[in-house]
């Protein structure tokens, strides 16, 4: 059963662990075991914590065989992005810089997925400072892609996406300011949610843009995303974006009914520039979703045709006002690429910056016209399926475009309006995964979840697994 466990999803360990026919410590250490099998080949680990998980583990075993079992995560062995804060643990945020950072405080995430029983094997990697959707990392390495070595596996959650995809983790969790959990996640063919901005707090994540850091959850199933939101999300006073919203059971509301739901599909701006090869596995699904009783609604946005200039400007702007200190004392630290778009983002001028949440607050009422008629937007993840390590384009239909003027441009829309969006695996292309992305009005992440559930159990991975792992 060993090496079984390891591909297992959350909901299908804890009721092992619940009924005792699993131990904690041996789903750890196989989890630590197969951690120490690729990760020389995945780099998808920072830091690993193999002693502290075990003797977490061995704590936690003696808790459940008391009877005092907490929930679905007691027991899951879970690996972070390493830009949340663990109170006096190293937190490097993928940086030099932070190299030898000790946070005096721990991340409300981290804190709540403690408190639930979840055990930390160690600390994942990441684009420094999240500030890319590639996951090269100039300090620390460049995180692969178990589907194809030599490729990425997306930004900047990368280590994440990686590391879940080769059963070096049972979830995650990441953060996305422009699709940073979404990319991701389509690129490693695994689920990726965004939740709506305020539903999860971000005091204890190193910021990237005040306005459009999100932290959400990444993991094998829609079900386990759905485990983790419970535990994550909430009203937290340390964080000023936090809303207060009731808890919902997310996990127990799936049911894959999607009759009667009205699906709305933007061509202009969703479909245009994107691989025929994505393109195809999301139109099979937008008819598996017909087929399944929902009603597909054409949508016009024209509003989307501003939402890059306003994420880029927004992002740009914010982020470079968090480094200007270290821009100003420290600028040789910082790797190439972020410290160009750091450096361009000390010129923009406060009108453009204005100008652009002008135009943010147009785009958002716009998406509430459109949830007027629709229930959920249907599009690709991204336009593409996950490039070669260190290539700055990308080829869409034989055309050579610019990789980061198109990686965020599906996903942005999301930031930019706050609404929560999810990816989930649609099928494979070449042997890489693709994604489908799901959008939502404010706070129903059920509604997106649910959706997502139902494409979910039409198997369109057909079971696949990279072949590194499953040869």
């Amino acid at each position: 059963m060993t090496n079984e466990i390891i591909t297992k999803s959350i909901e299908e360990l804890s009721s092992l662990i619940k009924s005792k026919q699993l131990s904690p410590v041996e789903l750890t250490n196989s989890v630590i075991e197969q951690t120490e099998k690729y990760n020389g080949k995945i780099n998808a680990y920072i830091a690993e914590t193999a002693d502290a998980a075990r003797k977490t583990a061995e704590v936690i075993e003696k808790e459940i065989t008391n009877g005092n079992y907490r929930g679905p995560l007691h027991g899951i062995p879970l690996a972070i992005k390493d830009n949340l804060y663990f109170k006096d643990e190293l937190t490097t945020i993928g940086s030099l810089i932070h190299k030898n950072h000790y946070p005096e405080a721990e991340s409300t995430v981290v804190a709540k997925l403690r408190d639930a029983g979840a055990i930390f094997t160690g600390k994942l990697n990441m684009h420094e400072y999240a500030y890319g959707g590639t996951n090269d990392n100039p300090h620390f390495g460049s995180a692969k892609n178990p589907w194809d070595l030599t490729r990425i596996p997306g930004g900047s959650s990368g280590g994440s996406g990686a590391a879940l995809a080769a059963d070096m983790t049972i979830a995650s969790v990441g953060t996305d300011t422009a699709g940073s959990v979404r990319i991701p996640a389509s690129a490693c063919g695994v689920i990726g949610l965004k939740p709506t901005f305020g539903k999860v707090s971000k005091f204890g994540a190193f910021p990237l843009s005040w306005s459009l850091d999100h932290i959400g959850p990444m993991a094998k199933t829609v079900k386990d995303a759905a485990i983790l939101l419970e535990a994550i999300s909430g009203y937290d006073e340390k964080d000023p974006t936090s809303v207060y919203t009731d808890q919902v059971p997310y996990s127990s509301l799936l049911n894959g009914d999607v009759k009667n739901m009205r699906i709305g599909v933007n061509e202009d701006y969703f479909f245009h520039m994107v691989d025929s090869g994505v393109e195809q596995l999301v139109r099979k699904a937008i008819q598996t979703f017909k087929e399944l009783g929902a009603t597909i609604v054409e949508v016009d946005i024209p509003e989307l045709r501003h939402s890059e200039y306003t994420e880029l400007i927004t992002m740009a702007s914010e982020a470079s006002a968090i480094h200007h200190e270290n821009l100003q004392k420290r600028i040789s630290e910082y790797g190439n690429d972020v410290r160009i778009l750091l450096e361009l983002g000390e010129l923009i001028p406060a009108v453009d910056y204005l100008h652009a949440q002008q135009i943010r607050r147009h785009i958002n009422q716009a998406f509430s016209r459109v949830y007027e008629n629709v229930d959920i937007l249907i599009s690709p993840t991204l336009p593409f399926t996950a490039s070669p390590i260190g290539d700055d384009l990308v080829t869409i239909n034989g055309e050579e475009v610019g990789f980061l003027e198109h990686v965020i441009r599906l996903t942005g829309p999301g930031n930019v309006t706050g609404l929560p969006a999810i990816s989930v695996p649609c099928g494979l292309i070449d042997g890489l995964p693709a994604g489908l992305q799901l959008m939502g009005p404010a706070f129903k992440e059920e509604t997106i979840l649910n959706a997502a559930y139902a494409l979910e159990k039409t198997n369109p991975m057909n079971g696949q697994k990279p072949e590194l792992i499953n040869p």
